[in-house]
C-alpha cells in the first residue's frame, strides 16, 4: 500500500478526517458545561466549530488543487494580509481576552490572526527559499529576507501578549531552517538568542513567572487560591482507565478544568471520556500524519513543496506535542491548542488550510503526477481494415 503513488495523500486525508471528527465530538462534550455556565447554551461552541469546519473544508480542497505557480504569488499576498491583520489587532477592532490582545472582533465573529499567520509564514518562506535555491548555502541569502519577515510577524504576536503562540512562531522559523539544511552553527546561534529573549519575556512578566513557579512547585490539591487545571488534567487522565467514562461523562470539566477543558486541556478530557485507547488513537493519528508529511517532503522533487510539506508537518506535530505535554503536566501551561481538536474557529480553519497545502504537496509528488498523467492520457486509436474478407486491428 505504501508503494501506491497516492498513498501519502490518503494517509494525510485519513488522519486529518479522523482528527477533525474527534474534534467535533469533543467540541460539544468538552465545552458544553462552560458554555452553559456563560449562558450561551450547551451547543454554542460546537455550532461555531461546525461553521468554521464548513468554511475550512472547501478552502482546503481548493488549496489542494493548486500548484507551485499559483501558490508562490499567493504566498506574498498571504504574508502581507497576515501582517495587516496582526496590526489591526492594536486598533479599536482588537479584542482583549485574559490579558492578551490577540483577537479581531468583526461583527458577530472574532478571529485570531496569529493562527493564520503561522500558515502564511510557512508558505511565504517556502516561496522565498525556492527562489533563492542556488544561493542557500550562503547564510546571508538564507536568512534574508526570511528572518526579518518572519521576525516581524513574531514580534507582532509577542506584542499582543501571547507568548505561547509567539514561541510556536519561533519554533516554526527554526523548523523551516532545519528542513532546508541550515548549518548547526547558525541554528545554534539563533536558538541561543531566542532562548535569551523568551527568558527575558518570562522574567519580566509576573503572570508568566507565576505559571513557571506553579509548574516547578505544584500547590496542594486543597489550595483553591491558584489554578488547579494541571492537577485536574492528571485526575482526568488517571480516571479514564482503558476505555474511559464515556462521551460526555467527564467530571473534571465541571470544575477543575473550567475554561481549559475545550482548548488547552482537551487531551485530558479525551483521556477521561475515551480512556487510554482514545488518547493512544489521537497520538497514533498525529504519528501517521507526521510520517506521511515528512515522507511527502522527502519524495518531493521541488524545493518549494519540500519546504512547505516539512514546515506544515513540523508545525502541526510540534504544537500537538506541546499541547499534550501540558495536559500530562510535562510542561508549564503555555496556551496553545491541540490541532484539529481544540475548540477555536481560527485555529481549526488555519489547521485545515495547512492540511490543504500538505495535500497539494502530496498531489505533486513525482509518482502521483506520473500516475495522474497516465490516467488522463487518451487511449490508442483503433481502425479496422478489411482485407480479403478478414478483419484485423491496427493501432
Amino acid at each position: 500500500m505504501l508503494h501506491h503513488p497516492n498513498s501519502d495523500l490518503w494517509m494525510v486525508v485519513t488522519s486529518v478526517a479522523i482528527l477533525v471528527g474527534i474534534g467535533l465530538l469533543m467540541s460539544l462534550s468538552s465545552s458544553s458545561v462552560y458554555a452553559q455556565a456563560n449562558g450561551d447554551g450547551a451547543y454554542y461552541y460546537a455550532i461555531r466549530q461546525l461553521i468554521f469546519l464548513a468554511l475550512g473544508v472547501p478552502a482546503a480542497i481548493v488549496l489542494a488543487r493548486l500548484n507551485e505557480r499559483v501558490l508562490k504569488p499567493l504566498s506574498w499576498a498571504g504574508m502581507m494580509l497576515a501582517v495587516v491583520l496582526l496590526v489591526l489587532v492594536f486598533t479599536p477592532l482588537g479584542l482583549d481576552i485574559k490579558g492578551n490582545r490577540a483577537w479581531l472582533e468583526l461583527g458577530p465573529i472574532s478571529l485570531q490572526p496569529s493562527e493564520f499567520a503561522k500558515v502564511a509564514v510557512i508558505l511565504w518562506v517556502a516561496s522565498v527559499f525556492s527562489m533563492k535555491q542556488k544561493v542557500l548555502d550562503q547564510p546571508k541569502h538564507l536568512l534574508v529576507p526570511m528572518l526579518p519577515g518572519a521576525g516581524l510577524v513574531t514580534l507582532l504576536v509577542l506584542l499582543q501578549g501571547d507568548l505561547g503562540t509567539g514561541m510556536i512562531m519561533v519554533a516554526i522559523v527554526f523548523l523551516l531552517l532545519w528542513v532546508v539544511g541550515t548549518p548547526w552553527v547558525v541554528l545554534g546561534g539563533l536558538v541561543t538568542a531566542a532562548i535569551a529573549v523568551v527568558g527575558l519575556l518570562v522574567v519580566s512578566s509576573e503572570n508568566r513567572m507565576h505559571r513557571i513557579m506553579l509548574f516547578l512547585n505544584p500547590p496542594p490539591a486543597d489550595d483553591l487560591s491558584v489554578s488547579q487545571q494541571p492537577l485536574s488534567a492528571i485526575y482526568a487522565l488517571a480516571s479514564g482507565g482503558w476505555f474511559g467514562q464515556g462521551l460526555g461523562a467527564s467530571k473534571q470539566k465541571w470544575g477543575g478544568l473550567y475554561d481549559g477543558a475545550q482548548n488547552d486541556f482537551v487531551f485530558a478530557v479525551i483521556g477521561e471520556e475515551m480512556g487510554l485507547l482514545g488518547t493512544l488513537l489521537v497520538i497514533a493519528l498525529f504519528t501517521l500524519l507526521g510520517f506521511a508529511g515528512f515522507r511527502i517532503a522527502l519524495r518531493s522533487s521541488s524545493l518549494f513543496y519540500r519546504v512547505l510539506a516539512g514546515g506544515v508537518t513540523s508545525w502541526l506535530l510540534f504544537q500537538a506535542i506541546v499541547n499534550i505535554s501540558v495536559a500530562m503536566k510535562l510542561l508549564p501551561v503555555v496556551g496553545v491548542p491541540l490541532p484539529f481538536i481544540s475548540v477555536g474557529g481560527s485555529a481549526l480553519l488555519a489547521n485545515l488550510l495547512a492540511a490543504g497545502l500538505l495535500m497539494c504537496c502530496a498531489r505533486h509528488e513525482p509518482g502521483a503526477v506520473r500516475a495522474r498523467s497516465k490516467d488522463q492520457a487518451p487511449g490508442p486509436k483503433v481502425t479496422t481494415v478489411v482485407q480479403r474478407g478478414r478483419a484485423s486491428s491496427r493501432n
